[in-house]
């Protein structure tokens, strides 16, 4: 990879640190609804934090694998964008938590807190709807060219259809505002990806996953 590429990302990053001090900001100010206490460890809101910025991690790694593997710039575009807007998401989710002075982990299994806690097994690494397994992410490590953007685009279109069924979740059951707010925006942003993946499928002679 050429320098300029590698500076790039790293003045991204750096880009998406301020954003995300920013965000904990705005969220501290904002308070979420008049009236609403601090949410407890077995809220929605608690629970969704901890869960969400799980699953972006998950993301974020992908994509800064795949932009190892490809030199395609459309799919280094993409990865490059939800790399660096999910983890400025991740960082407000766990402000919020340091905020509400509660833990980033969880003895429940995930998705407790939308009544689903028996909906993923967990096997080979896969905690959540949507996420790839260690053999998926593995098996992305290995591949390169247009192997890996389809293997990608296939694995991150799955992982954006668990996201925008736990963000909908929130949209019922969190109780903070900015939080909610936050959840409606990560779903209207991942289905829009969405249409675009397929799209970037259906050029590479692939399919979304069923």
């Amino acid at each position: 990879m050429s320098g300029t590429k590698r500076t790039g990302w790293i003045a991204g990053a750096a880009a998406a640190a301020l954003v995300t001090a920013g965000a904990i900001t705005y969220a501290v100010a904002d308070g979420g609804d008049p009236g609403t206490s601090t949410p407890v460890a077995e809220s929605a809101d608690a629970g969704f934090a901890r869960d969400m910025a799980v699953h972006h991690q998950q993301a974020v790694e992908m994509s800064y694998i795949v932009r190892d593997r490809t030199e395609d710039e459309e799919v280094r575009r993409l990865a490059y964008d939800i790399a660096q807007t999910q983890a400025n998401q991740r960082g407000m989710l766990l402000g919020w938590l340091d905020l509400w002075e509660l833990p980033k982990v969880s003895a429940d299994p995930p998705m407790t807190w939308m009544d689903m806690g028996g909906m993923a097994s967990g096997k080979d690494g896969a905690l959540m709807p949507g996420m790839a397994t260690n053999a998926e992410m593995d098996g992305l490590r290995e591949k390169s060219g247009k192997d890996a953007e389809v293997t990608y685009l296939r694995l991150m279109y799955a992982h954006h259809a668990g996201g925008v069924h736990m963000a909908q979740g929130c949209a019922r059951k969190c109780e903070v505002g900015v939080e909610r707010r936050l959840a409606k925006g990560m779903v209207a942003g991942q289905r829009s990806e969405m249409d675009l993946i397929s799209g970037m499928l259906k050029e590479r002679g692939s399919a979304p996953p069923a």
